[in-house]
């Protein structure tokens, strides 16, 4: 229900067909540009054989690359401008535009072709209402003074021998004690709709607002979960190719939402 009030609009609904199962999406009338867009790849067949060339595991699947089809000649070299808007975000399943870095594309311009897929992972209230940035800030300034030396050794050790994940959770355990330390609060506003699905069914918070959401997955995140669990190789892409077509069909807003309850 909380995924799908987003969706209420749509009339296309899109079959990705892959050997792990099918992933059905519906685009947003929010982002006419880009629907229009992937409607014309997903119709004229331009997708069709492309493959998820980059798979990261609780974050998301890529895929889309015209331009590296066998075989094709067709270059697409356009971008779409951005479409953000505030209602969508990156909550798992959301379906997003793929783009080039900010320093050289600070526009923040989506590719001609390539998207992405959520996976995400589920987040506390408290990380999300937790200004991370300014917290991280006053830590750096803790671990300074002579009589935290040994914390600092602690959090090093956590981050070269634990990962990101172990680092982030030991800032949060030092929260009180920095607010204690600094006199201050990291608490911050943050949206109720995207609070409530990070920390239910989760997604990829910090990609919010940076690149454009365009559709969502209504039927097989159980597919996008095991094309997740892919083995990888450099540049994280998958070991063996997992290839896609897509079927467009042109679906009774009330099949819809009889089928999907959006």
């Amino acid at each position: 229900m909380l995924t799908m009030s987003a969706c209420a609009k749509k009339d296309y609904l899109v079959t990705i067909k892959t050997s792990y199962g099918d992933i059905k999406v519906i685009l947003y009338d929010q982002t006419p540009k880009h629907k229009a867009n992937f409607l014309k790849l997903a119709e004229s067949g331009d997708y069709d054989s492309t493959t998820f060339h980059r798979v990261m595991k609780n974050f998301m699947i890529q895929g889309g690359d015209v331009n590296a089809k066998p075989g094709n000649e067709k270059k697409i070299e356009y971008t779409i401008p951005t479409e953000f808007v505030d209602s969508l975000f990156h909550h798992k399943g959301a379906l997003a535009a793929a783009r080039q870095p900010d320093n050289v594309n600070p526009e923040k311009a989506s590719s001609g072709c390539q998207w992405y897929i959520v996976q995400g992972t589920v987040l506390t209230k408290e990380y999300l209402t937790t200004d991370m940035e300014k917290l991280n800030k006053y830590l750096q300034q803790l671990i300074r003074k002579p009589e935290y030396a040994q914390l600092q050794e602690e959090l090093t050790a956590i981050y070269y021998g634990q990962g990101e994940e172990a680092y982030t959770k030991k800032m949060m355990d030092l929260k009180p004690i920095l607010e204690k330390e600094f006199n201050t609060t990291f608490n911050k506003d943050y949206p109720a709709n995207r609070l409530e699905a990070y920390s239910t069914i989760g997604g990829s918070p910090h990609l919010d607002d940076a690149y454009t959401v365009f559709g969502c997955v209504v039927e097989g995140l159980d597919v996008v979960d095991k094309i997740a669990e892919v083995e990888t190789g450099a540049r994280n892409k998958p070991k063996e190719d997992v290839f896609m077509t897509m079927e467009v069909e042109k679906v009774n807003l009330k099949k819809l939402k009889k089928k999907y309850g959006i």
